[in-house]
This record gives C-alpha cells, sequence and structure tokens, in this order.
C-alpha cells in the first residue's frame, strides 16, 4: 500500500478514476458505498470524482447523494440525475459526459461490489495496460456470497451458457464491477444495443471484436444488504433473448 500511495501522490501521469454510480431506491446503501469509496481512494492516493446518476428514485436518493455532496464537497461528488429511468446504457453515457476523468469505473451502488477491490483493479490495468479490467466471481479467490441456490443456479447457467455460445475470452461477462479507458468505454457504449443485463454482457463480446485488451481480477460479489433485488422472470426472459441476439450477430 506504501508503494502505491506514494506513486499515486507523486502524480502517476496525472491519471483520474471517475465513478459511476447509476442508482434507483438506493438511499440506505448510498451514503455506506461513497463513504467506502472515499476511504479507499483517500488510503491510496488516486485521484477520483464520484458522480451519481440517478434516474428520479422515489424513495429520496436523490436528497441523500445532496447531502452527501455537502459533506465530501463538488469536486469529489457530482449530481447528475435524470427524470426516470432510462437505462444502464443510458446512465453510463450521461455520466461520461461530465467525467473529468481518463478512466472510468463502474459499480453496483447496492454494496454488492466492493470498493476495496478498486485499488487492485487499478494495478492490473496498469500491470498490462489493459483497456478494460473487470472483475470475476469465477476466477482465483472470487465468489458470490447471499445468494440463494436459485439465484446460482441462473447466474451460472447464465455465464456457462454466453462461454459456449459466445466464447469471450473472459469468466465473468454478467458482472458489472469494471474499470474501462475512457475512450475505450465510449466507443464501447456507442456500439451496443442491448438493454439491462445483457448491456454488460455484449460491452465484452464488443471488446473482444474490436481487439481491446482485457484484464481479469477477482472479487467477492455479496447480495445487496438493503432493497429489493432487481432481478425477475422479464429480466431473466430479456437475457435470454439479448444472448441469442448475440450470437446470431458475432
Amino acid at each position: 500500500m506504501t508503494s502505491r500511495t506514494s506513486s499515486a501522490a507523486d502524480g502517476d501521469d496525472g491519471d483520474k478514476y471517475s465513478v459511476l454510480l447509476p442508482t434507483y431506491n438506493e438511499r440506505e446503501n448510498l451514503p455506506l458505498i461513497v463513504w467506502l469509496l472515499v476511504k479507499y481512494f483517500g488510503e491510496s492516493g488516486y485521484r477520483y470524482e464520484i458522480i451519481v446518476i440517478d434516474d428520479g428514485s422515489p424513495d429520496g436518493t436523490l436528497q441523500v447523494a445532496q447531502q452527501l455532496q455537502n459533506i465530501y464537497g463538488q469536486d469529489k461528488i457530482l449530481l447528475r440525475p435524470r427524470a426516470k429511468k432510462l437505462g444502464l446504457g443510458t446512465a453510463y453515457i450521461h455520466g461520461m459526459k461530465h467525467a473529468t476523468g481518463n478512466f472510468i469505473i463502474i459499480m453496483d451502488a447496492d454494496l454488492s461490489h466492493h470498493p476495496k477491490f478498486i485499488p487492485e483493479f487499478i494495478a492490473k490495468q496498469r500491470e498490462g495496460d489493459y483497456d478494460v479490467v473487470s472483475g470475476t466471481r469465477y476466477r482465483g479467490n472470487g465468489g458470490v456470497y447471499g445468494w440463494d441456490l436459485r439465484r446460482k443456479l441462473i447466474s451460472r447457467g447464465a455465464n456457462f451458457l454466453t462461454q459456449v455460445l459466445l466464447r469471450p475470452g473472459a469468466s465473468d461477462l454478467t458482472g458489472s464491477f469494471r474499470l474501462y479507458k475512457k475512450q475505450v468505454l465510449e466507443s464501447l457504449v456507442e456500439r451496443c444495443v442491448s438493454k439491462g443485463y445483457v448491456f454488460q454482457m455484449e460491452m465484452i463480446v464488443r471488446a473482444r471484436q474490436l481487439h481491446y485488451t482485457v484484464g481479469e481480477v477477482p472479487i467477492s460479489f455479496v447480495d445487496r444488504l438493503y432493497g429489493e433485488s432487481k432481478l425477475g422472470g422479464s429480466e431473466i426472459l430479456s437475457f435470454a433473448k439479448g444472448l441469442l441476439t448475440l450470437f446470431a450477430s458475432t
């Protein structure tokens, strides 16, 4: 940690990391995830900003985000809300328009992705100058905690089918904890047409098509502490349709 901090403090080529946090009904989780992000970025010494993209949450998430901005400062917490839910891909596009970092980190705001892994993502990216670094639950000491058997079977099954049909060259396609070079993410988002859970999978598939390099870091995924999971029957059906569409077009 000491060498990493001193390296970051010396400037390290001026790298800055913009964390995009799309939110919908995350008022309980947002203060915790922001506190953890500030903690681990502060300890590592990397320059950062946190961009909260709230899609009209009825539970008051935006008001909580405003309080967090007052605590941590407008230079660290940027609020870029939208009037209603418009999809994950458009949330990333919206956030990138306001990002000043040359790297973008995407993650869930529900505490399923722990910020403690971010320094490992950064180290991995610098190790191989990777275009994308993806958190993986299915390699090394990665894993999933807090899911029932049904969720585990759905996730494993979806990942297995994806590996067989698409051969993406990455072990975890349905995860959403990643670091991108900003220009790479912009290029990928422009080409992706999928919605919902298929969007993350298509991002890696398109990265392979465009010959971008992908590194992986094992992560522990923990089910959300507060709020309800947004995975339902319609999302599973949408995933199946999206997978077949990708298979037919790649």
